[in-house]
C-alpha cells in the first residue's frame, strides 16, 4: 500500500511539473532567420526557480570580444525577475549598459536559442539594435549546416554595411557551445586560421569554450582537419554541474538546455553510402545570399537579368554532334572535349566557402578552400574569392579500391578573383598566365598538410 502511495504522489508531481511547463515548450526550427520581429513576454502568473535555465545564474555573464562579437548568455526578461536576486539580474537593460561602459555600442543581436521565452525584443528595438534569430536546438545535436550559413552571413553583412563601429551580441542559453561553434565557424571562414587555433582564440575569450566533445569534433570533420592529441574538451563548468535536480534527483531538463549529447553533422555512414549523380551537394544558403551571387554571375558573363519567370542556368550546354547540329560547325568556331557522364554544375569560388550551382541555378555551398599561390613552407594568407569555373561533376570508381570518388572537371574559367574572363578566348595564352599565376586548382588539401606539417 505504501509503495502504491508513493508511485501515485510521484505521478502528481510529474503532472504538476508538465503543467507548469506546458507553455515553455520551444518554437519550431525554422532555417531561414527571422529580423526584426518582436516577440511580446509572455504573461507568466509567477516564477520560481525551475523556470530558470539551469546553471543561468552562476554561469558570467559575457565573454571578451572576438572580431566585433561579444559571446553571452542569454538575457532574461523582467517576467523572471521574482527568481532572480537584484545583483544578479542580466537583462538587455544590463547588457546594454555593461557595453556602453567598456565602450561598445551593440548594433545587432543574434539569438540562437530555440524558444521565444526568454525576453521580448521591444527594448532593442527602441535602441535602434537590429535583431535576428537563428533557431537551433542545443541538446541534441549541433547547429544545422544551413544555420551556420545563415550566422556567417549575417555577420559578414553587418560588419560590411555599417558606418560607425558596432558590435554584436550571440547568444544562446549559456553563450558556449552553439555560440562558441558559430563562433569558430565564422574564424574559419574569414580567416586564415586552423580549427585548433578558432577554438583557442573562442576559449580565451569566453572561458572554458567549448565544453560538449561532439561539438569539437565535428568542427575538425567539418574542416577536413584533424584534431591534435594536444587538444583537449575542457570539464563541463562547475556552474553546469551543480544544476538543481528534479524530484527524481536528476538534472532538470530545460527546453533550450545546452546539455546533454550532441549528434555529429557527418556520421560515418554517410561516407559508405553509394554515390550516385542525383545527390544533393551541399547546403543551403540564405535567400538574400543567393540574389547576390546570381547578380554577380550575370554581371561578369555580362548577361541580362531576367525580369520575371525562372531563372536560367548560366552555364555552357553539352551539343551534340548530330546532322542538325553539325552546321553550327560552319557558323562559328567550337572547341571539344570529353564526353562526361555526371551532373553539369558551374562553381563560384570564395573566401568563405565553394558554391555549386546547378542547372536550376540555385547555388548550394559545399566546405571547400582554394588558396591562392603561397610557398611550400607556410600557408597562404589570401584564398580565392569570386572565381567562377564552368564544369561538370562526374563519379569515378578507384580501380585498385573499388572506392568511389567525386571528382570535378572543370572546362572554363569565367571570372579570377572578381576579374571576368569570359571575352578572353581560351586559346589566347594570356587567359592561361592567369591560370597559372593564380593556381586556382590548389585547394584546402595542400593548406592542410602544409598545416600538419609544420605542428607535428
Amino acid at each position: 500500500m505504501y509503495v502504491v502511495v508513493m508511485d501515485n504522489e510521484r505521478e502528481e508531481r510529474r503532472k504538476r511539473l508538465r503543467t507548469e511547463r506546458s507553455d515553455d515548450r520551444p518554437v519550431p526550427v525554422s532555417r531561414q532567420p527571422v529580423h526584426e520581429q518582436c516577440y511580446p513576454a509572455k504573461h507568466y502568473k509567477t516564477y520560481d526557480k525551475s523556470k530558470l535555465p539551469p546553471g543561468w545564474l552562476d554561469c558570467p555573464a559575457s565573454g571578451q570580444e572576438i572580431f566585433g562579437i561579444v559571446p553571452s548568455k542569454v538575457p532574461l526578461g523582467e517576467a523572471y525577475n521574482d527568481c532572480i536576486p537584484p545583483g544578479r539580474r542580466y537583462s538587455f537593460k544590463q547588457v546594454i549598459h555593461q557595453q556602453r561602459v567598456l565602450g561598445r555600442k551593440l548594433g545587432l543581436v543574434i539569438d540562437l536559442t530555440n524558444t521565444t521565452r526568454y525576453y521580448s525584443t521591444i527594448d532593442l528595438k527602441k535602441e535602434g539594435i537590429k535583431y535576428v534569430k537563428i533557431q537551433c536546438k542545443g541538446r541534441d545535436s549541433v547547429p544545422e549546416n544551413a544555420s551556420v550559413n545563415n550566422f556567417v552571413y549575417e555577420v559578414t553583412q553587418f560588419l560590411a554595411r555599417q558606418k560607425s563601429k558596432k558590435h554584436i551580441l550571440v547568444h544562446c542559453t549559456h553563450g558556449h557551445n552553439r555560440t562558441g561553434y558559430m563562433i569558430v565557424h565564422y574564424i574559419m571562414r574569414t580567416m586564415p586560421k586552423s580549427v585548433t587555433q578558432a577554438i583557442k582564440l573562442f576559449s580565451d575569450a569566453r572561458p572554458p569554450g567549448i565544453y560538449k566533445p561532439d561539438y569539437i569534433k565535428t568542427l575538425y570533420e567539418f574542416y577536413h582537419e584533424t584534431k591534435p592529441e594536444m587538444v583537449v574538451c575542457p570539464p563541463t563548468p562547475e556552474w553546469k554541474r551543480s544544476s538543481d535536480l528534479d524530484l527524481n534527483g536528476e538534472a532538470v531538463p530545460d527546453d533550450d538546455d545546452d546539455g546533454g549529447s550532441a549528434a555529429p553533422l557527418h556520421d560515418n555512414h554517410e561516407v559508405d553510402a553509394i554515390m550516385t549523380n542525383d545527390d544533393v551537394l551541399g547546403d543551403e544558403i540564405p535567400v538574400d545570399q543567393l540574389d547576390a551571387l546570381r547578380l554577380f554571375c550575370y554581371q561578369t558573363l555580362k548577361l541580362n537579368i531576367p525580369v520575371r519567370g525562372n531563372p536560367q542556368f548560366p552555364g555552357s550546354h553539352p551539343v551534340s554532334l548530330n546532322r542538325d547540329n553539325l552546321q553550327l560547325l560552319r557558323q562559328r568556331y567550337y572547341y571539344a572535349t570529353w564526353k562526361a557522364d555526371g551532373t553539369r554544375y558551374m562553381m563560384l569560388i570564395m573566401m568563405d566557402g565553394c558554391y555549386l550551382i546547378d542547372r536550376s541555378f540555385n547555388f548550394r555551398r559545399v566546405q571547400m578552400r582554394f588558396p591562392c599561390k603561397g610557398t611550400n613552407e607556410v600557408l597562404a594568407d589570401k584564398t580565392h574569392h569570386y572565381t567562377l569555373l564552368d564544369g561538370e561533376m562526374i563519379i569515378d570508381t578507384m580501380p585498385e579500391s573499388q572506392k568511389q570518388e567525386r571528382r570535378y572537371l572543370i572546362y572554363d574559367v569565367m571570372a579570377i578573383n572578381h576579374m571576368s574572363v569570359v571575352e578572353v578566348s581560351k586559346s589566347n595564352p594570356y587567359k592561361w598566365k592567369l591560370i597559372e599565376r593564380h593556381h586556382y586548382i590548389r585547394t584546402t588539401c595542400y593548406e592542410r598538410h602544409a598545416y600538419e606539417s609544420r605542428h607535428a
